[in-house]
């Protein structure tokens, strides 16, 4: 896999830790150039320093850098429409395209009930989970469709495909970000620009000791204890959510688009056999269930 992403240019939001930091990590190692997307600077010059130090040593399994493979880094608010131009201009101007945009920046908002919550913090959650993709594309369609190619991976969870009470901000944006990701799918697909969202799993990240902060009497008892179960067995793991985003950057996923994948279920290796059929179905994407659908016949026409 080491040549897999040779050329490209991937542009990661949320880059500084976890899965985004991981996914840049696993984009170096395949020959990209990436540029690093975050809020705090401190941190955001940590990742790039070493995402840097990872080319500069030949890691991993002794590779040797791609010739003009770069690592940038902008410290920049996804929810700003300015501060997400100053991002894309700089990708452009310094490494000449974008390949590759991840949607990785996300945060769970405001916890309670929604009645209590802070609703400028539940405003703000939307901001950066749904706003923040939307304006990220926005900003990378135009030289990707010039280009007449592009892969733009967003990241999903939970929140899409299951009710969360007490984690309301974080819920709707989920759920509205993979709906974002399937319409566009369909408005860019003559471009060869392929949209596709990312559920990672269950992660041990900053984000799951914000639940547990947060505490059960503001997200309900059993998820507490289900994220404190999680805690301690450690999770998911970074890994298959990050080998799924290499995929998709890849050229092995053209023509795959419009899906909601779980890095975790989805035998999602073996979908370039099965190109034709993801395309003209609607296996993997977000639908009502009718009452014939569950066998039930009372309730349809």
């Amino acid at each position: 896999m080491t040549d897999l992403l040779r050329g490209k240019v991937a542009l990661v939001t949320g880059g500084s830790q976890g899965l985004g930091l991981e996914i840049a990590r696993r984009y170096v190692a395949c020959g990209a150039s990436v540029v690093l997307c975050a809020r705090e600077p401190v941190m955001l010059a940590a990742a790039q320093a070493a995402l840097a130090h990872q080319l500069q040593s030949r890691q991993p399994q002794g590779r040797q850098a791609q010739v003009g493979q770069r690592v940038e880094a902008v410290a920049a608010d996804v929810s700003q429409p300015a501060d997400v131009a100053r991002v894309v201009a700089l990708a452009l101007e310094r490494l000449g395209a974008i390949d590759v945009l991840v949607n990785n920046a996300g945060v769970y908002g405001p916890m309670g009930a929604i009645e209590d919550v802070d609703w400028q913090q539940w405003v703000q959650a939307i901001e950066v989970n749904l706003y923040g993709s939307v304006l990220m594309a926005r900003a990378v369609l135009p030289s990707m469709k010039a280009r007449a190619r592009g892969k733009i991976i967003q990241l999903s969870g939970g929140g899409a495909t299951n009710p969360l009470p007490g984690i309301s901000a974080y819920a709707v944006s989920k759920a509205a970000i993979v709906r974002f990701a399937e319409t566009l799918a369909q408005e860019v697909r003559e471009f060869n620009i392929d949209v596709n969202a990312v559920a990672p799993g269950a992660l041990n990240t900053r984000m799951l000791d914000d639940v547990l902060g947060a505490g059960p009497e503001k997200v309900g008892a059993d998820f507490y204890q289900k994220t404190l179960k999680q805690k301690e067995s450690g999770g998911a793991g970074l890994e298959r959510g990050a080998a799924l985003a290499v995929f998709l950057a890849s050229d092995a996923s053209n023509g795959i688009s419009g899906k909601l994948i779980s890095a975790i279920w989805d035998n999602w290796e073996c979908w370039p056999q099965h190109k034709q059929e993801l395309a003209e179905g609607d296996m993997y994407t977000l639908r009502r269930l009718a009452g014939r659908d569950r066998g039930a016949s009372w309730g349809d026409k």
